[in-house]
């Protein structure tokens, strides 16, 4: 994969991309290429992890302290509504500590919040490399396999050429090997032929390659017809 990345962040503009590591089959993608996982794709992996993690783990505690917020103002309220104009000291002192409290929600929201404007693209960014890694390894993958698929198929092609060869050889000799034993037996005579054992008689080969495709054929499973007429 020779293209740029930036060739292939214009080409994506604005294609979703799933979040890889949440994805199960992504995990299975580098089993069914029977490869190992590179360590820069593990890198990535565990990064974007922890990234997903940590924005989970952000939007979780922001509304843990939204809650604590409401309540305290709630709280306010309430001490300031049964108290009116003149609280007492411990009531000013409780409405000091909630004011102090709602100040440091305050701040941890709003840290929180500009954190979460920026994790999306982190997320995204590493999310990204993670799919070029991956497409990378399959590519590859994929082409070796294409490789030794046209060599085996191309083997395959040479080996039946040989095998139309060998055939087209075979029946030729074994016409020449008849020719000669005819003319052999029609010239010197059975008897001539018996005394200088000749191996190779015809009528016999014929007969034994006759027998031998019967046994064969009994040998086979038959399919019984039953007349469900009877």
């Amino acid at each position: 994969m020779a293209r740029s990345e930036d060739v292939y962040k214009v080409a994506l503009a604005g294609k979703e991309i799933p979040l890889l590591t949440l994805d199960n089959k992504w995990h299975q993608l580098f089993t069914q290429a029977q490869t190992e996982i590179s360590g820069e794709i593990k890198r990535n992996e565990e990064k974007l992890n922890e990234l997903v993690k940590r924005q989970g783990k952000l939007n979780t505690e922001s509304k843990e302290i939204r809650r604590l917020k409401k309540k305290l103002m709630g709280e306010i309220m309430e001490m300031a509504e049964s108290l009116g104009d003149n609280p007492d000291a411990k009531t000013e002192k409780k409405m000091d500590e909630n004011r102090r409290l709602i100040n440091d929600c305050n701040e941890k929201l709003e840290a929180y919040q500009e954190e979460l404007r920026t994790l999306p693209e982190e997320i995204n960014n590493v999310n990204y490399m993670l799919m070029l890694d991956t497409m990378d390894v399959c590519y590859k993958k994929i082409a070796q396999n294409t490789r030794e698929i046209e060599a085996i198929g191309e083997w395959v092609k040479n080996v039946r050429v040989e095998i139309k060869k060998n055939l087209v050889h075979k029946e030729e000799s074994e016409k020449a090997n008849f020719d000669l034993y005819s003319y052999m037996h029609d010239i010197f005579g059975a008897d001539v032929i018996e005394i200088f054992d000749m191996k190779y008689n015809p009528e016999e080969r014929k007969k034994a390659q006759e027998e031998r495709a019967a046994k064969k054929e009994a040998a086979s499973p038959k399919t019984i017809i039953v007349d469900k007429g009877e």
